[in-house]
């Protein structure tokens, strides 16, 4: 036998102790404050929580990149330890989920849609798919003392956190509590929300740890086990096909059910196991050898040798192949499963269809006999392995039960966007946690933008205090908007609300003086109001001076009193001796005290509302791109002013490709765009035409620069385009081509995940957010 495994038999011998109690059962000795659990005389062992990468659904050459950086993984393991790769589906813990993700009510008025909100997120969590995986990796060693572990402990845990890093999947340790509150949620289904552990409490009062994970009780059968009033059951996978797709372990741990399934791997040194396999192609050979010369004895000189013979010398030389020029290591393996079910029924039923999904990836999963105890234990994340039904294996052929599937968005603190087609899970994503914070919400007409933007503000509005600010080409948000209690402010050449285009805060500037950014954006107003032509040397010199002398008094009088209006620039531009500040004062008399003069007069709409919506559907084509300019200015104002009070502000502009269409509302969003983030304010863009919006370089750049975009259905060009501009594999782009409105791929940071979103339609709040005629 190989040295590695008569080492490891050894190790793990153990005098058989009859379990007098259920704490028995548990095979920890002593746990430790870092993590570290004590599992047998000499063993040591660590857990580690690794996240899920977008496996299922990445490219071909993706997805050989990942299986490849997977196997490199397993060939870092170290051959003196048992490596135990774990996948753990739970219950949805529904107190913690009220927690984080309920929002609160606050005793206003829009309470009753908070409530109704509360019951739809409810409804997702339990109705679809109340089970969340989650995927540890645990790792025994035989060392003399807890100091030895440790030290191991710390170099491997870097090296395996550095692995995971270039998979894309984040790994993290866990500590004492988190390790014990695992086996407490297998132990005790339902009862997730009473764990509390204090490993400094319990040594204070001298309880044994074990108290607060085991059941109340335990009974091992023949071929189950029951916990409690449940029952469970410990396979192991028997028969390995001589093929197996990768996508096997995602179909075991599919069920919606409580279960663990558990891949023990011992690795064995390259020398060790080159020697092993060149005995055994050796005792091939010599058979052969031996056969022949009995052939060539009864003078049957011409005879082929037996092709069961023949097979296994080719296979034993493919196999010592892989060892020495490959770049594979020789692995022993062994795959369990535990499953719990509410009744000995379920249980019979859910074996079944395991062993089912097996067979149809031609495996063959058998119950444990009189072991069920060895089992248990083995599948669990202690670090113990009880079961020895060793299989040797390549990397290659371990990678095939490669534990990743399908990212997960779950956000500490984020807003609901929808459900994960694939696992079904919610996607709950917080844009503060990215490293820039804007969006885009992409699709065909009728896809659902205004949708998805309308239920990300309603969220906004019912569980934040963060401002919203919308510009609504459209009017599609003030039915919303007034139920919300904001403010619509409807701009056009006839309308009596006001916006003053020279509106101006201390804050504006940045920490600079505001007045030189202000001079900025007259100039720029300046040219669009004579007609878009570039102003000269000496007109912006005017402009500048008139800026400032204007803004003299308000700034003196630290900006109270009187804002100073257009109309007050242009008398102050008639002052001026040079005869282009009168040609420039003649070109904005339009725009002061003519018939469109709309922006030259004081403001007299509440912009302090914390949701406001301007409502620009009515802005005539000469308006349109002052009135864009304004706006944007006005929405720069209140963000500097929240930024001063530590405030969030969300911007959705729906329609953005309007804004493109003229040079300098696309510049001062360009702008915006990079800047913002650090004024704590966060961008959305709403359009249809990803084609029209790829146009524009700036527009490309934005768009490449958002790190959260949401892609429904899309035209073919905009598909083609997309794919390009974001690297959307085929497989990915299914989920964008001809679906129904709500249904597409949300790109989150580096993840990118198909998603649906359904609402109830029996709701308010989904009469609110509906655009479909007939329906809002």
């Amino acid at each position: 036998m190989i040295k590695t495994l008569t080492n490891l038999f050894k190790q793990d011998k153990e005098k058989f102790v009859v379990p007098k109690g259920v704490q028995d059962v548990i095979p920890v000795a002593a746990i430790f404050d870092d993590g570290i659990f004590k599992v047998g005389k000499d063993k040591y062992s660590k857990t580690y929580r690794f996240t899920d990468i977008n496996y299922a659904v990445a490219s071909r050459e993706d997805k050989e990149a990942m299986f490849l950086e997977y196997s490199e993984l397993l060939n870092s393991l170290d051959s003196g330890a048992t490596t135990k790769i774990t996948i753990n589906n739970r219950r949805l813990n529904r107190l913690d989920f009220e927690q984080t993700i309920l929002i609160p009510t606050t005793g206003d008025n829009l309470d009753e849609y908070r409530e109704e909100y509360n019951k739809m997120l409810l409804d997702k969590a339990t109705g679809a798919n109340s089970i969340v995986q989650d995927k540890y990796i645990t790792i025994s060693i035989n060392k003399k003392s807890v100091e030895d572990a440790r030290t191991y402990f710390a170099r491997v845990g870097a090296d395996l956190i550095a692995h995971f890093g270039r998979l894309g999947s984040k790994c993290v340790e866990l500590e004492t509590d988190e390790r014990l509150r695992i086996f407490h949620d297998f132990y005790r289904v339902g009862e997730e929300s009473s764990f509390h552990f204090d490993i400094k409490e319990t040594r204070k009062k001298g309880h044994d740890f074990k108290d607060y994970i085991c059941p109340d009780t335990m009974e091992f059968e023949k071929d189950y086990f029951k916990m409690g009033n449940r029952y469970g059951r410990v396979l192991f996978l028997r028969e390995y096909a001589s093929y197996i797709k990768d996508s096997m372990v995602a179909e075991l741990t599919d069920m919606n059910r409580n279960l663990m399934m558990s891949i023990d791997i011992v690795p064995v040194p390259t020398d060790e196991a080159v020697k092993e396999a060149e005995n055994r192609l050796l005792g091939v050979e010599t058979n052969i050898t031996n056969w022949q010369r009995r052939q060539n004895a009864n003078n049957n000189f011409s005879a082929t040798v037996p092709y069961d013979m023949e097979q296994q010398k080719k296979e034993m030389k493919e196999f010592l192949d892989d060892l020495t020029t490959r770049d594979q290591r020789m692995m022993f393996a062994v795959i369990t499963m535990a499953i719990t079910a509410d009744s000995k029924e379920q249980l019979e039923n859910d074996t079944e269809a395991l062993l089912t999904t097996a067979r149809k990836h031609l495996c063959q999963f058998a119950t444990l006999r009189f072991q069920q105890v060895d089992g248990l234990n083995t599948v669990m994340p202690f670090g113990t392995r009880k079961i020895d039904a060793f299989r040797t294996l390549t990397t290659e052929s371990l990678s095939v039960f490669i534990p990743f599937r399908v990212q997960d968005i779950f956000h500490e603190n984020g807003i609901y966007y929808g459900q994960n087609v694939i696992s079904k899970n919610m996607i709950i994503a917080d844009r503060k946690q990215l490293l820039n914070g804007n969006s885009f919400i992409l699709g065909v007409s009728g896809g659902g933008k205004s949708f998805a933007a309308k239920g990300e503000i309603i969220n906004q509005v019912l569980s934040s205090d963060a401002d919203i600010i919308i510009i609504d080409p459209e009017r599609e948000y003030s039915q919303l908007v007034n139920a919300m209690g904001g403010e619509v402010i409807n701009i056009s050449a006839t309308s009596d609300n006001h916006i003053n285009a020279m509106d101006m805060n201390k804050d504006y500037g940045d920490g600079a003086n505001p007045v030189i950014l202000k001079s900025e954006f007259i100039m720029s107003l300046c040219e669009q109001l004579i007609g878009g032509t570039n102003l000269g040397a000496k007109q912006k010199s005017i402009i500048d001076r008139c800026t400032a002398s204007v803004y003299r008094s308000y700034q003196q009088n630290d900006y109270q009193g009187h804002i100073p209006t257009l109309q007050d620039f242009r008398a102050e531009l008639l002052q001026q001796d040079e005869p282009e500040a009168k040609e420039l004062a003649l070109a904005i008399e339009l725009f002061t005290h003519g018939s469109l003069n709309t922006f030259a007069k004081q403001t007299n709409v509440d912009t302090n509302n914390r949701l406001i919506c301007y409502d620009i559907l009515d802005l005539g084509k000469q308006l349109m791109p002052i009135g864009m300019l304004v706006v944007l200015d006005s929405i720069l104002n209140r963000i500097t002013q929240n930024r001063a009070k530590g405030k969030n502000t969300f911007i959705f502009i729906d329609e953005i490709y309007l804004l493109f269409q003229h040079e300098y509302s696309a510049n001062f969003l360009f702008t915006l765009w990079k800047r913002v983030r650090k004024y704590g304010a966060y961008a959305s863009g709403i359009t249809q035409n990803v084609d029209d919006l790829l146009q524009s370089h700036t527009a490309r750049t934005m768009l490449a620069n958002s790190e959260f975009i949401i892609m429904l259905n899309q035209a073919s060009t905009d598909r083609l385009e997309l794919a390009k501009l974001l690297n959307i594999s085929d497989l990915q782009m299914s989920y964008i081509t001809n679906v129904e409105a709500g249904h597409g791929l949300i790109k989150v940071g580096s993840s990118l995940v198909p998603f649906a979103n359904k609402f109830p339609k029996n709701t308010k709040l989904y009469k609110l957010m509906t655009t479909k005629p007939g329906e809002a």
